[in-house]
């Protein structure tokens, strides 16, 4: 099937009346997501599984063959989930390449020596429980089932109360150790969250990534005292808006002192009312920059912040600085010749399995405006059936 194709069957899966996405972890929008992804694979003769942790493989050849005789396979994807109102192409880029590129490989008569996998991680933004990358984590061992299987999302629902209506047994769920044996490299192609291919000279459609900042997402709760709105005098009153709103000036201050971004992006208020001075404000705070310790010390600025306010910090997820695998970025880059190079302050899944030590490396592709997760992210057609061609130039390189 042609790009066009693929990307209309998946395209109003989950879209909103806005124009963007909506597909969160184990809703029923998620299985239509997983439905479709293995369909898709099975068009094309791959074998699905489904790990521990969620995610779903769909390989060309026999992993388990391949890594008994010590040359693992060579897998790709990306994600299916996205933010609240996101985009078409953060993650669904990542799978419907990947899915292509197989395509083009047989189409020019090629077999690979090596097995292909193509990955389509679960809750890789985190937008229903909050943790980032919750399947890639949960697969490797970084987030430990029992916290997993504790989250909330914003209806109370836990994770575990969410994969029993998905039809999944949450005592099932843990790292997956036999499934990472299977897989000797990882690429992951990602739409470019930014604006570095765009205004890079060269005219180039594709990049290679060389890294990710370190960054992570934390809980606030700054407490007040309910009250009336009408009849509290202000000198009276114990406003936790108040708090929250010193927090997210000192946020922006703080992350320009210290070369970092910082965002409050998400906010509960109790109890909620117009007419109710808040006796509680729980906020999530997002911070990333070049180096650990900028991102430290803007977290401990607003931490000590916070404190004098009365309120508390709590880390939710923190992923520190992935460095890609310098062997296999030469490789890709004897492959594709000399495209530019990109750092990223966007978490990948492609992190989590780079820390827990699978060689690994990313290919971005052009976003012209740079905007994502927004539904004005974007990618030129050419510009993806580009990346198609750079993932499948890599994939023969690297599984031959």
């Amino acid at each position: 099937m042609s790009f066009d194709a693929v990307w209309a069957e998946l395209a109003p899966v989950g879209l909103a009346a806005s124009g963007g996405y909506c597909r969160f972890a184990w809703t029923p929008v998620d299985l239509e997501l997983r439905e479709w992804f293995a369909a898709a694979a099975a068009d094309r003769g791959l074998d699905v599984t489904t790990d521990r942790a969620g995610n779903q493989w769909a390989w060309w050849g026999d992993p388990d063959a391949a890594a008994a005789s010590g040359r693992p396979g060579v897998a790709t994807g990306s994600h299916l989930d996205s933010v609240p109102d996101g985009g078409a192409f953060d993650g669904p880029l990542g799978v419907v390449s990947a899915l292509l590129a197989v395509d083009l490989l047989r189409s020019r008569g090629f077999t690979p020596s090596r097995p292909i996998g193509v990955a389509s991680f679960a809750d890789e933004e985190g937008a229903r429980f909050g943790v980032a990358c919750g399947g890639s984590r949960l697969l490797t061992g970084a987030l430990a089932p029992d916290r997993a299987l504790g989250l909330r999302d914003a209806s109370g629902d836990t994770m575990a109360d969410a994969l029993r209506a998905a039809g999944r047994e949450p005592a099932e769920v843990s790292a997956d150790p036999e499934t990472l044996r299977r897989v000797g490299t990882f690429v992951e192609l990602h739409v470019e969250q930014g604006r570095g291919l765009a205004d890079a000279a060269g005219d180039e459609p594709v990049a290679l990534g060389a890294g990710i900042w370190p960054h992570g997402r934390w809980r606030v709760e700054l407490p007040g005292e309910a009250n009336h709105a009408g009849t509290t005098a202000l000198d009276d009153r114990h406003d936790a808006m108040l708090g929250y709103a010193r927090l997210v000036l000192a946020a922006r201050t703080s992350a320009a002192r210290y070369s970092a971004v910082a965002t409050c992006g998400k906010v509960q208020v109790q109890p909620n009312g117009v007419n109710a001075i808040p006796s509680l404000v729980t906020a999530w705070l997002d911070a990333r920059a070049p180096d650990e310790h900028d991102v430290r010390m803007v977290v401990d600025e607003l931490n000590a912040l916070t404190a004098a306010d009365g309120g508390r910090f709590y880390e939710e997820s923190w992923t520190g600085r992935t460095t890609f695998d310098a062997a296999l970025l030469a490789q890709l880059r004897d492959v594709l010749g000399d495209v530019p190079t990109l750092s990223t302050g966007a978490g990948h899944d492609a992190g989590i399995l780079a820390a827990a030590g699978v060689p690994t490396a990313m290919i971005f592709v052009r976003n012209p405006t740079g905007v994502s997760h927004s539904p004005a992210e974007y990618a030129e057609r050419t510009d993806c059936l580009a990346g198609i061609e750079a993932l499948g130039a890599v994939l023969a390189r690297l599984a031959a």
